[in-house]
């Protein structure tokens, strides 16, 4: 299979222009635009006076190649906002008509797809963010994950495809990709081989991903993703396209080992069409050796290969101070063999970096989190997201204010989860704590407000989607997060121990912020 070639798309980008300009100029409605504008990885924000664009990043990988270009494009045309999302992309914000234009056509000229970024289509493919350099991994699966990435942009324009169809690889049971909840998750084993899971995803009616075989040789990868279309395109829904989703073929199949059943009789069609679908990959080995020069820090990751470091990297919300952005870019393009790694929770990691250069990358990337707690993933949020309810970004400022001002120590809170609707793109059903945007009445009235979520988890075996509790005021909720925040850290324990040790603590101290309001 030969390597995707970006410049094929640019024969559709004469028709993003024309109608791009006619829902500018208010000859196209939003919702008409909506539908048409997916294809392209765009879509135009609340209000309808800016768009965002989706620039696919396969592996979560981003060169320094790549990572020069969106550096560029940021200085060229004066983007002021930018996302690192939960599906390892990187969206640009708050863009005028001849900036996401000009942006898709030269970002293919840079090898970078938007198409198939929203809308119905194979989404980013989403690989572990340290895949190749991480002590402990089972084997490096980015390789593979990018050869996925390839292979299902064929299917971009197939038909009847999922409205979503999301791929994931995991390289060690921390599962940080989800990929035993994905449409299809490849989850590595430690004799060098994949477990695949499908029809699984959060959102509404989530659903754990059913097991549809073991032990399966990397090289074989794309004869499961080849069955897993050939599965939806014969049982998926396409009368109702809330439920034109993967997981809601596990019910409408009959359970889980009926939709197993059905998945492995279309692998077989799959195997017995002929098509060679086999393939191999070419190794990442890094060769890079370490100089000597060590770093430490609690943003600082050993790893495998001798003497060479990451740096964690998590802008407040996922979104990067765009000076400091383009900054880390000059930093690093002389560096050898650096890279940048986007991760699930909106972290990036910036790899194969000596000691020394790994202070300097430290230095420069002083918008990170300085907890665990700021490390709290969100959505972009209602204010920007046309179809969210309510603004996940600006609850997160203000709990990351209040926990500041209250000196809560790292430790006492874990990640939270924050989502403004629920799509749970800030993946707030795993969660240790999550956030999910909704609304309660006080005096009979409709108020802005979050559902609390519960015990959560993503770990491989340990897989939950967390229990709602009950509806907190938005403007009441930093309050609460200060409040469980201190009783922890009067313990003396970490959020993880202390919640093993309370198991009813969080309703506990919830239990007043959920009350109904008169």
């Amino acid at each position: 299979m030969e390597k995707i070639d970006t410049q094929q798309w640019k024969a559709d980008l004469p028709e993003f222009v024309e109608k791009t300009k006619s829902f500018y100029t208010g000859e196209l409605s939003k919702g008409d635009y909506k539908g048409f504008s997916g294809y392209y990885g765009s879509y135009a924000q609340k209000g309808g006076t800016a768009s965002m664009l989706r620039l696919r990043m396969p592996a979560g990988r981003v060169t320094k190649e790549k990572l020069a270009f969106v550096s560029g494009v940021i200085r060229k045309y004066g983007v002021g906002r930018a996302h690192f999302t939960t599906c390892q992309t990187i969206q640009l914000h708050d863009l005028n008509q001849e900036q996401v234009c000009g942006i898709i056509d030269e970002a293919l000229d840079a090898g970078i797809v938007t198409m198939g970024g929203g809308g119905d289509y194979p989404r980013n493919v989403m690989c572990s963010p340290l895949s190749g350099v991480e002590v402990g991994e089972y084997f490096d699966v980015l390789p593979w994950a990018q050869k996925a990435g390839d292979y299902l942009m064929q299917f971009i324009k197939a038909e009847k495809m999922p409205r979503k169809l999301k791929v994931a690889f995991s390289n060690s049971p921390a599962n940080n990709t989800h990929a035993t909840f994905r449409d299809l998750g490849f989850v590595a084993t430690p004799e060098g081989n994949f477990d695949v899971y499908s029809a699984g995803g959060l959102g509404n009616n989530p659903r754990m991903g059913v097991k549809v075989a073991e032990a399966v040789k990397p090289e074989d990868i794309l004869y499961y993703i080849k069955a897993m279309w050939l599965t939806f395109r014969t049982y998926g829904n396409y009368e109702n396209r809330a439920k034109a989703r993967t997981r809601y073929m596990q019910e409408a199949l009959g359970g889980a080992e009926a939709y197993r059943s059905a998945y492995l009789e279309k692998l077989e069609e799959v195997r017995k069409s002929g098509e060679n679908l086999t393939i191999s990959v070419d190794s990442l080995r890094v060769d890079k050796k370490g100089d000597g020069s060590q770093a430490e820090g609690a943003r600082v990751i050993s790893q495998k290969q001798e003497g060479l470091y990451t740096v964690v990297w998590h802008p407040i919300g996922g979104q990067p101070d765009l000076q400091i952005f383009c900054a880390l870019n000059d930093a690093i393009a002389g560096m050898e063999a650096v890279e940048l790694r986007l991760a699930a929770d909106e972290s990036a990691y910036i790899v194969n970096l000596t000691g020394a250069e790994a202070e300097k990358v430290l230095a420069i990337t002083t918008d990170s989190a300085n907890s665990l707690f700021e490390s709290t993933v969100s959505c972009i949020g209602a204010a920007t997201c046309q179809v969210g309810v309510r603004d996940s970004q600006a609850l997160l400022s203000a709990c990351v204010e209040a926990v500041r001002q209250a000196g809560i120590p790292d430790g006492a809170l874990p990640q939270m989860h924050i989502s403004g609707c629920p799509s749970s793109c800030g993946t707030h059903q795993i969660g240790a704590i999550g956030f999910r945007g909704g609304m309660k009445r006080v005096a009979g009235k409709p108020e802005s407000a979050f559902v609390l979520v519960v015990r959560g988890s993503d770990r491989q075996g340990q897989e939950q989607f967390g229990e709602e509790l009950g509806a907190i005021l938005e403007t009441e909720i930093p309050s609460f997060v200060v409040a469980l925040g201190k009783a922890v850290a009067e313990t003396g324990l970490d959020y993880e121990h202390w919640s093993e040790k309370h198991p009813s603590g969080v309703m506990e101290i919830a239990a007043p912020f959920l009350a109904e309001k008169e």
